[in-house]
């Protein structure tokens, strides 16, 4: 079994490295290779919500959130089977005021923008809760450049 001389100089090469080396390049490799796999996120109706930066009350509104609506609207409100992001352009202040989210949770909202069907009034979601989870979605609608 003849060896040509590239076979030659690759393993010349690669004896002059420690195991460690080898080990760390392979794993630098694989995070390479990995990371847009895990960066995407093709869910459909879902958005990455970047959270960094939130003050006090939107932190706390973040923990309401996360409690009682992200079964529909996704971890954070980046959306889900179920119900549309609200870390999205369609919701920002100018097009859906405070009093429409209220509104909303207060009254129901009928589908008008996602095909996920009409929104039952949210009866557990109380005003001071309201307030905090609303400072949470305005918040992260600043830090996501909405």
């Amino acid at each position: 079994m003849s060896k040509s001389v590239s076979d030659i100089l690759i393993r010349q090469r690669f004896r002059t490295y420690s195991v460690g080396t080898v080990l760390i390049a392979a794993m630098s490799i694989q995070a390479v290779l990995m990371a847009p796999k895990l960066a995407a996120d093709d869910r459909p109706n879902h958005v990455d919500v970047i959270v960094d930066g939130l003050s006090d009350k939107a932190l706390t509104g973040q923990r309401m959130f996360n409690q009682t609506c992200a079964s529909c609207h996704g971890l954070n409100a980046g959306g889900s089977e179920s119900g549309p992001p609200l870390i999205h352009s369609i919701y920002n202040a100018g097009h859906h005021s405070n009093k429409a989210f209220y509104r909303a949770v207060t009254q129901g909202s009928r589908q008008h923008h996602w095909s996920f069907g009409d929104m039952p009034p949210q009866t557990t979601v109380g005003f001071t809760q309201m307030t905090f989870i609303l400072a949470f979605i305005r918040e992260a609608q600043a830090i996501n450049d909405i």
